[in-house]
This record gives C-alpha cells, structure tokens and sequence, in this order.
C-alpha cells in the first residue's frame, strides 16, 4: 500500500501532532466551538437567507456548548463517556433550547461518535451509534422545529450516520495497514532466519566434507608412513610400495580438497593465489604505504626469543628481529597492524599518529597499535569505532602495493573479524579507548603447543554452536 509523500514541513507538523495528542484533541474542540458559537449566532429564517449576527445566543446555549466542546479534549481516553455526555448536553439544549432554531451543539455527539468508531470495535460503534441517533432524532421530533419531520431534525441522523460510519472506515484501513506491516516484518525475520538456518546447514555440510576428506586420507597416510618406517631397513621394497600409498592418498586428499574448497569461490576467482602470504617481511611495505598519504607510523620491535634480545626501531627488520613464526601466527599479526591502521587513518582524524609495538617473548608474540587521538574527528567520529569498516583482510595495503585500499562502506566487521582471527589461534584480543587519550588494539598470540591445543577447543566450541543451531 502506497501512501502520498508529504513534505518536510507536513513530515514535521504529523510527528508532532501524533508525539502530542492531546493539544490536537484541544485545537479540535476550540475549532468546533467556534463553528456552534457561530452557528447559534445565525438567525434561521423560514424562506429567508440565514443571516449573521441578528440573533444573540442564549447564555445557556453558550455554556451548554461550551462544557460539550470541552468534553471533546478527552476524546481519545474516553471515548464512550465523551460520546454519552455530548449526547446529554445535546439533548439538553433540545429540551431548554429554542427548539424553533435546532441544535448545532449536535455537531460535537458526531465528532464523539466518529472516535468511538476509529477506537473502539464495529459492533460497539454501531450499537452505540443507533442509541444515539434514535436519542437525539426523537428529542429533535419533539422539541425541535417544525414540523417533526423537518431537514433539520433528520439532519441530525444523517451527520450521525456518517460520523459512525466514517469512524469505522478509518478504523478498518488502520487495522489493514498493520496486519500488512506486521506480515512484512514477519516475512522478514522469516527470510532472515530461514538465510541464517541455510547458511548455518551450508557451513555444516562443508565442515563435514572437509572433516571426511581429511580424517580419511590424513589416517591412511599415517598408517603407510608407520608401515614404511617400520620396513624401511628390511624391507625396501614394501616401504616403497607404502610411500607410493602415501603419495597417492595425499593426492587425492588434495583434489578433494581443491573440490571442496572451489565451492566457497565467486565466479572469477583465481584457482590459486598469484602472490604468497603477506607477514611481518613485508611489514615495511605497509607502514610506508600509510606513511605515504600523511599518517606518521611509529615501529618498534623487540624479541626475546630465539636469539636473545634484540630491539629495533626499523620495520623491515620486522621479521628477522620476531625470528621465524608459524604462518597462521605470521599473517595474523600482519592483519590485526593492517586493520588497526586502516581504521587509525579513517576515524582518527588529521594529525594524528600511530605506535606499532611488536614484541615476541617465550612462547607467545604481542602486537600493539596505538593512535595518539591528537587528530580532528573524521566523518565516522571516535564514537564509531566499535563498529568501523573493513574486514581484518581487506583493509589497508596489499603486501606489494604500497597504498592503503580505499575504505570499505560503513557498518562493516573489521574489528569483529580481527577478534575471530586472534580466537581462531587461540589468543586474545583487547580493543578499546586509551587512558592517555587515542585507540588501543593489543593482541596475545600463542606460539607453543598449548596454543595450538586452545584454538583447536575454540574451534571445537564454534562447531558445537553451529550443530546447536
């Protein structure tokens, strides 16, 4: 259902009205005061065109109208008892009144009954209608004018019909459009999760392909390679035969992984990766490449392990200060400096600056990126860090080009996906404002075997909340 735009000021003025209803119902009650004062002051007579000012209301007619116009403030919290006293002082002023002239006071039961008909349910507008009309239309026979059946006694049961009926109408279209927006939400959240439920099945399937093709072909190398250490001294010939087994079971665990894998893969993809791993080597490339469009990047570098201390201020001895490092280690502290730094130059402003402190002690390496917050608020604003654009992969410079990448839309996962990373190894990451001013991310990566053993149960973890899902 589609609905006529309105303009910024009609935007405004409905806001308003709908924040503040009372002052509506208040601004309705003194524009139909207004409408009865005048109409009493109109001098109807028969044949003659009415004339204005020639008739003076009486004073009762002036409070009566007055205390029934009032009653219409409340009108939405008490619909039914506003309807019963417009009705009673309107037929008051048909007993007391100068039956000859009618009654406009009338006109306030109609607003009264058109509010219980867009508030309260059909049966109840109706029954409510018809004992109003019949009350006011025999009141209006007997004391109004004459004859009986003049205009302006019917007058009164064809505003009152319309009033009811018009009060239903709106009723019913309201009714209609929420059952349209609530089915839409509905269907919403219903896609939502039946994307959610589908993508948790996929993901499922896919570690369980993943799971059979190695368990299968990892177990069988094994139990060769066992077979061929065993006979290798006694038997040459057999220990051949087992690594030729060996080599034929890694093969095809590697094409059933290539198969696997290739379905995660968007149409253009490469089939393999045209460049190698980006790591701390490369770390000289992606601090100048920052540095290049205006963000001073400072590097230190310590290690206690494997030589001994070793401390540099040079970030292209990165690597040979940190010594040789595991590769999911390696690429994960190349990620978490490339997001920290990508989000340093889009949301910390101009003038500011970063820290890049890396250090590697027994058995875990420690990476952190400090911003001095001493740059003027970009677009985004400090206060959006926690949701800041950019995957932990994605944002920053490629490992061979240099320059930043150019920044993802906003409401993206960066910082999210630097905390799954961390997790994945087992480590820990802390992101958040600094005490002296500016943004922390510190991450804790493991190097040992207890490392390796912790991102094996969080990985654990995660598949048992997806088969929970």
């Amino acid at each position: 259902m589609t609905t006529l735009a309105a303009g910024p000021g009609m935007a405004r003025s409905q806001r308003w009205l709908r924040s503040h209803p009372l002052a509506f119902d208040a601004a309705l009650a003194g524009v139909v005061l207004v409408l009865v004062l005048v109409s009493l002051a109109v001098d109807h007579r028969p044949y003659e065109q009415p004339r204005f000012g020639d008739r003076t209301p009486e004073v009762s007619s002036v409070l009566i109208a007055v205390l029934s116009c009032s009653a219409l403030i409340l009108r939405r919290r008490m619909p039914a008892r506003v309807l019963v006293t417009t009705s009673a002082l309107t037929l008051l002023e048909l007993v007391t009144g100068p039956g000859e002239e009618g009654t406009p006071i009338a006109l306030t039961a109609a607003v009264a009954l058109y509010t219980v008909g867009s508030r309260t349910d059909r049966t109840t507008t109706w029954r409510a209608g018809a004992v109003a009309v019949l009350a006011l239309t025999t009141a209006a026979a007997v004391f109004g004018p004459r004859p009986w059946y003049g205009q302006q006694n019917l007058a009164i049961s064809a505003w009152m019909g319309m009033a009811a009926a018009a009060g239903d109408a709106v009723r019913s279209r309201r009714a209609v459009v929420d059952a349209i927006r609530e089915r839409a939400e509905r269907a919403e959240r219903t896609r939502e999760e039946e994307a959610r439920r589908r993508v948790a099945e996929e993901r499922m399937r896919i570690a369980r392909e993943l799971h059979d093709v190695v368990a299968h072909h990892i177990a069988l190398v094994n139990v060769q390679a066992g077979v061929a250490a065993h006979v290798m001294d006694n038997r040459p010939d057999q220990a051949k035969e087992a690594l030729a087994h060996v080599r034929e079971a890694s093969r095809s665990a590697l094409n059933e992984l290539r198969t696997t894998v290739g379905l995660l893969r968007q149409y253009g993809d490469p089939e393999a990766p045209t460049e190698p791993a980006p790591g701390l080597g490369v770390l000289d490339q992606l601090v100048g490449g920052f540095v290049r469009t205006g963000l001073p990047v400072d590097v230190e570098v310590s290690s206690t392990e494997p030589r001994g201390p070793w401390f540099s201020r040079r970030p292209e001895q990165a690597a040979a200060v940190t010594g040789e490092l595991p590769a999911a280690v390696d690429l994960t502290a190349y990620r978490v400096v490339q997001e920290a730094l990508t989000n340093t130059h889009k949301h910390a402003g101009e003038g500011a600056a970063a820290r890049i402190r890396i250090a590697r002690g027994a058995g875990v390496l420690e990476v952190s990126v400090l911003d001095d917050g001493a740059g003027a608020p970009g677009r985004a604003g400090r206060a959006g860090r926690a949701g800041r654009a950019g995957s932990a992969g994605a944002g920053g410079a490629g490992p061979g080009g240099g320059e930043p990448a150019s920044p993802a839309p906003p409401g993206g996962h960066g910082l999210l996906g630097m905390r799954e990373r961390v997790t994945a190894l087992g480590g820990v990451c802390e992101t958040g404002p600094h005490r002296g001013g500016g943004f922390r991310v510190h991450v804790r990566l493991p190097l040992t075997a207890d490392g390796m053993s912790a991102a094996d149960a969080a990985r654990r973890r995660v598949r048992r909340r997806e088969g929970a899902i």
